[in-house]
């Protein structure tokens, strides 16, 4: 709405121009959401459902009576900010629907103790599946992957194929990160900045994008704004989700995160990005997800030993406090993340 302003004011009053830059969109919305967030929710919340703890989750009595769900209203200050300082973009529009979905289906979940998952599983294969018909709009796509220049060109319907599994791993990883006071929504928030960092001065940055021999998407930059006030709303949040947390996300938040995570996935064009951006998040969140799968359906079992989501492990079995927890996830997410960003970005 605000770069439609800036059309009509500017050659009334010039500053109006900035309302247009990318940087300062960005950079006011995360800031106006941030504190939207911050003050908003603890006026919202008592009107939510409340935790009633979790079936073999370690601490999970420590959440018990707390409010639970706080995610959606956290989706629809993020709606607001996005309406006012995302360019108008009916992709955006489609794809910010199905990222409220998302939450209204988390926060049934969390409101009635526990969808099966079956319901959940199909529920965000279908989600997966509508944001990516919206974002590749029935056009061939470019991909690339990484350790290599070529660029692939792919067809609609391959693009549906490979890019639907990404994001509904990105929902579930996401999810199971969920468990401790920070965690989940401090991994996420460096996540979808590296992300956004990535789509506005890479991919949606002709010059850049060429000299790195990675295809260039002109509607990234919008998804990088996007992207900056999604980080905004997940700071306001952790400001009360920090130990001992005054309110929980619950799967009306972790679950849209997790969508988001892989919309900014798709749009990048290269699905193996996940890996790059997001190593602790899968492995603390996606491996318990591929051992439970293993033994389902070959009944193999592997790590038997460790306990998933490896929050869980790090504190029953080696005794990490919350805060513990919190500090080396994140130490290890940003190492982790800024290294392999470099290689990915770099080693063509």
């Amino acid at each position: 709405m605000l770069t439609y302003l800036a059309d009509l004011l500017t050659p009334i009053w010039g500053p109006a121009r900035l309302l247009s830059s990318f940087v300062i969109l960005a950079t006011v919305g995360s800031l106006v959401s941030a504190l939207a967030t911050l003050f908003l929710l603890p006026r919202l919340w008592e009107a939510l459902p409340r935790d009633r703890g979790r079936a073999h989750a370690v601490g999970a009595a420590d959440s018990v009576g707390k409010p639970v769900g706080v995610g959606l209203i956290m989706i629809l200050i993020l709606l607001a900010v996005v309406a006012l300082f995302s360019p108008i973009d009916p992709h955006i529009y489609f794809a910010m629907g199905a990222v409220l979905l998302a939450s209204g289906v988390g926060f049934i979940d969390d409101r009635t103790g526990g969808l099966s998952e079956l319901t959940l599983g199909l529920t965000d294969l279908l989600v997966a599946l509508f944001v990516c018909v919206v974002l590749l709009w029935g056009q061939d796509t470019k991909l690339w992957l990484p350790f290599t220049p070529m660029v692939f060109d792919i067809p609609f319907w391959l693009g549906l194929l490979i890019y639907t599994p990404v994001v509904w791993l990105c929902i579930n990883a996401v999810n199971c990160n969920d468990g401790v006071d920070g965690v989940s929504g401090s991994l996420s928030a460096v996540t979808i900045a590296a992300l956004g960092f990535i789509l506005y001065m890479v991919v949606g940055d002709a010059g850049n994008a060429k000299y790195l021999l990675i295809p260039f998407r002109e509607d990234a930059a919008n998804w990088a704004i996007v992207a900056a006030i999604f980080c905004g709303v997940i700071v306001g949040y952790l400001w009360h989700n920090a130990p001992p947390s005054a309110a929980l996300m619950g799967d009306a938040g972790s679950r849209p995160i997790g969508l988001f995570v892989g919309i900014c996935i798709v749009v990048s064009g290269n699905p193996a990005m996940i890996f790059f951006v997001a190593p602790l998040m899968l492995f603390n969140g996606a491996t318990g997800l591929a051992k439970v799968a293993l033994i389902r359906v070959f009944g193999l079992r592997i790590l038997s030993s460790i306990r998933f989501p490896f929050h869980d492990h790090a504190r029953k079995n080696l005794n990490w406090s919350n805060s513990q927890v919190l500090l080396r996830f994140l130490l290890i997410h940003l190492a982790s993340l800024w290294f392999l960003v470099i290689i990915l970005l770099k080693v063509r």
